[in-house]
């Protein structure tokens, strides 16, 4: 999809320049809107009716052809959907994949809590971010209204975060919908069969709904169009989830059709009203769920269910999911899924990257050494890390690189001799130390003699290997 330009919104805008947007220049607004850094309303005159078929065209503009939909409430609300591209290379992907932990009704009430507890309190900090889990799965498991409402109680009065509620009987939803319609909590799953009892359900309790037609795709458009013409625009898309065989490739194949129509287009539509902006098909631009939680299904060790489980989730991440229903809460089965996730959803146009700036790692002296590096994160937590396993106190200073590695900011000619001076005259680490003696990178010796000359300060060329500096201290560093 061709990326829009500042200027075709540019044309649907006042174009007064009045800076009640906090935007010196309407165009400069364009290009927030462009990034998503505003949205139309913040454009105060817009709203005024002169403009309302400006406005209805730029918001029919900026609807990206994947649908934005919005699960929970409050702080803890999560954003699915929303995507423009089919690459992330092309701009870049908005809203990472939620990942919702199933509980069931026929739970014991302390593994319940317990089971809860853990969803609520798991976190990994990762190149210095806080990975956790979105939601909780309430799973219709005893056929028992009343342990149904019981567990959906709990789950609400002892998490803040989103809901969904699973199951296809919509007398269950329903006793769900009573008790956790504050918190907007997803419907899971309208299909052919319940289809007007739950899109009842949906407009009653005004809550988003799934469309669920595993192996079908036009059955999942024919479920889509009737609850549109019902009145029902939040929308998830439920292909189906196989752990393996031929159905696992027909889902692969399914998952990547769903979502190249949605952006793309690729069926025979002659009415352009059923087209997105973009031209993709606007009955499957909605975010897309996987259910790896049915690898259970065939496998009982919980070894070898946890694995099949993530294996299928990662194919589901890798192949547009938008948010997942897993069952295993174990840190090595869930870490390299939050590891995957970080990587596709961090933005491609703006490496991670951490404060300019000295960091004290253990309880430095003046007499500790001084240590360089660059603000790309993975390289500061990574030569961090190893310092803090080396037991040795330290300063790290880091330089702003604009968020590259050692390697690549000098060949971008990011790192530099005037650079370094900058960082240790605005880092003030001149006063935390007695001497001037600080240790970089070895793949930066070649500027040493620069450095040198810049801050007159006595430059130590450091190991290849952030693993190997707590040697190269034992046998490099006096003062």
């Amino acid at each position: 999809m061709a990326k829009i330009s500042p200027m075709e919104i540019y044309r649907l805008l006042p174009g007064t320049n009045c800076k009640e947007c906090d935007e010196l220049t309407c165009m400069a607004f364009a290009s927030k809107l462009i990034e998503r850094e505003k949205t139309v309303l913040d454009c105060p005159p817009i709203s005024e009716d002169k403009y309302r078929e400006k406005r209805e065209e730029l918001i029919e503009l900026m609807t990206p052809p994947v649908k934005e939909i919005e699960l929970g409430t409050g702080e803890n609300a999560v954003k699915i959907g929303g995507e423009e591209v089919m690459y992330r290379h092309e701009l870049t992907y908005f809203n990472q994949t939620a990942f919702i932990i199933d509980v069931d009704d026929g739970m014991e009430s302390d593994a319940l809590l317990e089971r809860i507890k853990k969803i609520n309190n798991f976190e990994i900090v990762r190149v210095g971010q806080s990975l956790k889990l979105q939601g909780i799965a309430v799973r219709s498991k005893s056929n028992d209204l009343t342990k149904f409402g019981d567990t959906v109680l709990t789950a609400v009065e002892k998490s803040n975060l989103p809901i969904i509620l699973c199951s296809y009987d919509p007398e269950f939803l329903e006793v769900g919908l009573e008790i956790a319609v504050d918190r907007k909590p997803l419907i899971y799953a309208a299909t052919k069969d319940n289809l007007e009892a739950v899109s009842s359900l949906a407009l009653k309790y005004r809550c988003p709904v799934v469309a669920s037609s595993p192996g079908d795709i036009q059955g999942l458009i024919d479920i889509v169009h009737e609850l549109l013409e019902k009145g029902i625009e939040e929308i998830v898309l439920d292909v189906g989830s196989y752990p393996a065989g031929e159905r696992f490739g027909q889902m692969m194949e399914d998952l990547l059709m769903v979502r190249r129509m949605a952006i793309e287009g690729g069926l025979n539509v002659r009415d352009t009203s059923a087209l997105s902006r973009a031209g993709g098909i606007k009955a499957l631009g909605f975010p897309i769920i996987g259910t790896p939680i049915v690898s259970w299904l065939s496998e009982k060790d919980p070894i070898e269910g946890a694995m099949a489980e993530a294996s299928l989730a990662a194919s589901q991440i890798l192949r547009y999911c938008d948010i997942l229903i897993l069952h295993s809460l174990n840190t090595w089965s869930i870490l390299p899924l939050l590891t995957l996730r970080q990587n596709i959803y961090t933005d491609p146009r703006v490496p991670i990257r951490v404060d300019a700036k000295y960091y004290t790692i253990g309880s430095p002296n003046e007499n500790s050494p001084v240590l360089l590096t660059t603000n790309f994160a993975l390289t500061y937590y990574t030569v961090a890390g190893d310092i803090e396993s080396s037991k040795v106190s330290c300063y790290l200073l880091v330089v702003d690189t604009e968020g590259l590695a050692v390697e690549p900011a000098m060949a971008g000619g990011k790192l530099t001799a005037s650079l370094v001076k900058e960082a240790i005259e605005k880092s003030g680490i001149s006063k935390k130390v007695n001497h001037k003696k600080i240790i970089i990178p070895a793949m930066t010796a070649r500027i040493s003699g620069d450095i040198e000359d810049e801050t007159g300060w006595e430059v130590l060329v450091g190991p290849i290997d952030s693993s190997r500096i707590e040697k190269y201290l034992d046998e490099n560093w006096n003062v």
